[in-house]
């Protein structure tokens, strides 16, 4: 049976970020995602996770000024040094956090960059940062993102970034699959699951259209969470949707899933 780690910049947004721990663990959640931790300070979170039992699941490295529509520097050549200050405060955060893994997002390309230039920088970059951080015990994940919601984002299909994950050339980099971007953007979500299977880390999920909860839309989630217990998933998915009405209106979709 899935793990299902409910994501706190999406879910339970009618209460405060810090409450929101509460909330998810009386909701039955085990684990926790979120975008960022870095509004806060890493033992103020640390504290709210302990007190409500909670694993830290995954946040990403800085992504730069997310409130101007910044979504990722990985591809951005004129941001190479503040990128890499990032993955320093992003271990910071997961050391005392306690969670294995960070995704990293890649950023929409920059006007006037080309294709070449911001792929040598993602891979600089990429290369840089799953060294760093294995030395720090954390994975580092990836992950395509769909261009209608996010217009120019550079990593955008599966074989794309597993194709860029070769030339990094690091065990300590795999795939976060997130099953509402790959329907957008390529559908035939199973068997690219099981082909993938071995490189995937982390999986997340949103019904599809709208990003709100499973059965709110046309993927088959029972379908596909049978699918990944067939392959041997272990991991954690992450609850990346839009609730639809009040989050907990809305999670009636977990009751014989969890």
């Amino acid at each position: 049976m899935p793990k299902f780690a409910a994501n706190l910049s999406m879910l339970f947004t009618e209460v405060d970020f810090l409450d929101r721990f509460e909330a998810a663990a009386k909701a039955g959640f085990k684990g926790v995602e979120y975008l960022f931790p870095y509004d806060f300070e890493a033992g103020e979170i640390k504290q709210r996770l302990d007190d409500n039992g909670l694993t830290q699941v995954l946040f990403n490295l800085p992504a730069g000024d997310w409130g101007a529509g910044e979504r990722g520097i990985a591809c951005h050549p004129d941001r190479v040094e503040e990128f890499r200050a990032g993955v320093d405060r992003a271990i910071e955060y997961a050391k005392v956090l306690g969670n294995t893994q960070v995704n990293c997002l890649a950023g929409i390309q920059p006007e006037g960059v080309s294709d070449d230039e911001a792929r040598k920088t993602l891979v600089d970059n990429l290369r840089f940062a799953a060294e760093k951080l294995e030395a720090a015990g954390i994975l580092l994940i990836a992950e395509p993102i769909n261009t209608r919601d996010i217009p120019g984002f550079f990593l955008n299909r599966t074989e794309q970034a597993l194709a860029i994950f070769d030339e990094v050339g690091s065990q300590n980099l795999k795939l976060q699959y997130d099953i509402y971007h790959m329907q957008i953007m390529e559908g035939d979500l199973a068997p690219t699951i099981e082909k993938h299977f071995g490189r995937i880390a982390h999986v997340q999920l949103a019904d599809n259209p709208g990003r709100h909860e499973p059965g709110t839309g046309e993927i088959n989630y029972p379908f596909l969470f049978d699918h990944l217990d067939r392959l041997g998933y272990d991991g954690w998915i992450g609850c990346e949707y839009k609730p639809a009405g009040s989050t907990q209106e809305g999670l009636g979709w977990l009751d014989g899933v969890r």
